[in-house]
């Protein structure tokens, strides 16, 4: 199941209380004061964790609790410090505070950490106390407590690439032809009902990621169908693929698809609409498909010059497509 939003509670452990303690030893009846301090709170870390996708693993649990400090002890021993609690997030998590809206951290890369509450100082033992008028001080002090913060996780995959278009275009089929990914795939609408992260990897040892995102339709970015919801994991992409099914026997139906996805793109997000973008025909290897290509190829190019026709099935086309995203990425790198 793929989860991209929860909330949840952190809280730091609570440092340990100060110990009040005198010495006991033989032969020494009026020993001073040895109360040892406690211990340090543990803190909540945050960490980026590249094995994970979603945030599925964060659905059931909503209170994530540190170890508290423990509590100083006599002879000036001061108390074991609790243990950090470690949670492990997918990167591109955007970290928010609950209550206030702000933005805490955004982990982007794989392995980062944060520490989201510090965990409490150690209240001071006795021995702290003492001093030249002071000289058997009974006083303690408590631990301190630890930080607590309710929390607004939500994820937005990180890609290169990101794989777009109306539902039935032949989106899955590709990234499961160029990638490790391994999408459900049927002849009907809405098969897509998650994202999908691909590796495509080229020659000479290099590669880039794609995400497939479930078929957008009319309305989408006013919450209508599948894709609106999703439409946040491409907004970190470098490239948009646009995929159009060519084998609709209405010319007129293929170009209005391409105009009203522009549109739902621009209407979500004007960034999102400025990214780079190649346009690809596909089912190219179906007779009415091809023919649609040499009829709308000239206005199309016009609409983008990078416009590609494939077949996911046959695998025509796919390889100059691949080398035209590289071109692309390179560019974006460039410019950055």
């Amino acid at each position: 199941m793929f989860i991209d939003q929860v909330t949840i509670t952190v809280q730091a452990g609570n440092g340990g209380n100060g110990c009040s303690s005198f010495r006991r030893e033989k032969y020494i009846p009026l020993g001073g004061p040895d109360g040892g301090d406690g211990g340090r709170g543990g803190d909540v870390v945050l960490e980026a964790d590249p094995n994970l996708t979603t945030l599925i693993d964060l659905r059931y649990q909503k209170i994530y609790q540190a170890e508290h400090g423990r509590p100083g002890r006599g002879q000036q021993m001061t108390g074991k410090s609790g243990k950090t609690l470690l949670i492990r997030l997918p990167p591109g998590t955007l970290v928010k505070d609950k209550d206030s809206g702000d933005l805490l951290v955004d982990l982007k890369q794989s392995h980062q950490q944060f520490v989201i509450a510090d965990g409490g100082n150690g209240g001071r033992g006795n021995l702290r106390f003492q001093s030249s008028t002071q000289r058997a001080p009974r006083k303690l002090e408590p631990g301190w407590p630890g930080g607590r913060k309710n929390l607004f996780l939500e994820l937005k995959l990180l890609a290169d690439v990101g794989i777009i278009g109306f539902p039935n275009a032949g989106k899955s089929t590709l990234i499961s032809k160029i990638s490790n990914a391994r999408p459900k795939i049927a002849d009907y609408p809405f098969t897509t009902l998650v994202p999908n992260l691909g590796m495509v990897r080229l020659e000479e040892g290099e590669s880039f990621v794609a995400a497939d995102i479930p078929g957008l339709i009319e309305g989408a970015h006013s919450g209508k169908g599948l894709g609106h919801q999703f439409l946040k994991h491409i907004e970190r992409t470098r490239l948009l693929l646009h995929l159009i099914d060519f084998s609709d026997p209405d010319g007129e139906a293929i170009l209005s698809r391409y105009y009203k996805l522009q549109t739902e793109l621009k209407r979500f997000s004007s960034e999102l609409s400025q990214k780079r973008q190649i346009l690809v025909a596909t089912k190219a290897d179906d007779p009415q498909a091809q023919k649609n290509i040499l009829d709308l190829q000239v206005l199309m190019t016009e609409l983008n010059p990078m416009f590609f026709s494939i077949s996911s099935l046959s695998g025509k086309g796919i390889q100059p497509l691949l080398w035209e995203i590289k071109e692309g990425l390179s560019s974006e790198e460039k410019t950055i």
